[in-house]
Order: C-alpha cells, then sequence, then structure tokens
C-alpha cells in the first residue's frame, strides 16, 4: 500500500512537472527561429551553412581574414578577401530579412487560423527556396575564398582551427 501510494505521488508529479520542449519559445516574434538565429540571419552570418566547405578544406572569407596574421596573408590577399566578404555579407542579408519574413508570415498564418493546405505548401516551398539559396551564397564564396589561398595557407589553415589531415589535404586550383 505504502508502495503503490508513493509511485501513484511520484506519478502525480511527473505529469505535473512534465512540459514541452518549447513551452519557453512560444513566446518568440517569429516561432521558427530564436533570437540568436534572427540576429545571425540579419547580420549575414553563416550559420553553420557552408559545413560541407569549411569540413573540407574551402575556407570561408571571415575565418581566413581572423587569421590573416597566421595565414602570412599577402596584401592582395587580404583586400580580394575583404571584398569577397563584403559581397558575401550584401548577398546574404537581403536573403536572411527574407526568410524571416517568410517565417513570420508562416507563423501568422498559423496563429490567425487561416493557413490552408495550398498555403502551406507555397509557404514551405519559397521559405525552402531561400534557405537553398542562403546556403549557396555562403557555400559559394567559400569556394571563391579557396583559389585566393596557396595550398601551404589552406594547410595551415585546417591547422589553426584544428581540422584533421582530411580538411587540409584537397589542392585548389589558383587563378
Amino acid at each position: 500500500m505504502k508502495y503503490a501510494l508513493a509511485l501513484t505521488l511520484i506519478l502525480t508529479v511527473s505529469v505535473a512537472t512534465a512540459q514541452s520542449p518549447y513551452s519557453d519559445i512560444q513566446s518568440r516574434r517569429v516561432k521558427a527561429l530564436s533570437e540568436q538565429q534572427i540576429g545571425d540571419l540579419e547580420a549575414g552570418r553563416g550559420m553553420g551553412l557552408a559545413l560541407a566547405a569549411e569540413l573540407n578544406g574551402y575556407p570561408g572569407p571571415l575565418h581566413v581574414l581572423e587569421l590573416s596574421q597566421q595565414l602570412d596573408l599577402s596584401a592582395e590577399q587580404r583586400q580580394r578577401l575583404e571584398t569577397l566578404f563584403a559581397a558575401m555579407k550584401s548577398e546574404a542579408q537581403p536573403l536572411g530579412a527574407q526568410l524571416i519574413a517568410q517565417e513570420r508570415t508562416l507563423d501568422a498564418a498559423f496563429a490567425g487560423k487561416s493557413i490552408t493546405p495550398q498555403a502551406l505548401k507555397d509557404a514551405t516551398m519559397a521559405i525552402a527556396a531561400t534557405q537553398g539559396a542562403l546556403r549557396e551564397t555562403h557555400l559559394k564564396y567559400h569556394l571563391t575564398t579557396a583559389e585566393i589561398l596557396t595550398p601551404a595557407q589552406t594547410r595551415r589553415y585546417a591547422e589553426l582551427r584544428g581540422y584533421g589531415s582530411a580538411a587540409a589535404g584537397h589542392q585548389h586550383r589558383r587563378h
């Protein structure tokens, strides 16, 4: 009897304290995006979208610029990378703003109980297209960055970032 009572009490407390992992985020401006994600999208940051490049020996312009002294970049390389980074950011920021707006619209349709199956399909397809364009933007600038660096700089970059030999082993064409 005592055992059954204790078990009932434990189950009651467990059910009472059980919460959805989403209960703390229901007051977000855009339900599907954290404040950090919104800030990253607005700033044009990569948010891990270019990991396929980064972890396979194609450095990104920002991280290369951050390591410019250790990589012994020439003045020309530095200037090219600064230009590249500015171009990447100017391309990524509008896409980030577009993605935020699309997520906000989808959220509003659900909140207003006005979503239809066709509207859902249209909204999610548009969001996916924007996400794809944003990812492609970040990845293509990794490609261009790799062309600016020498093979030795690419290897040193991988070392400085703590990557294994797989990321450093690729030889990239230089123009």
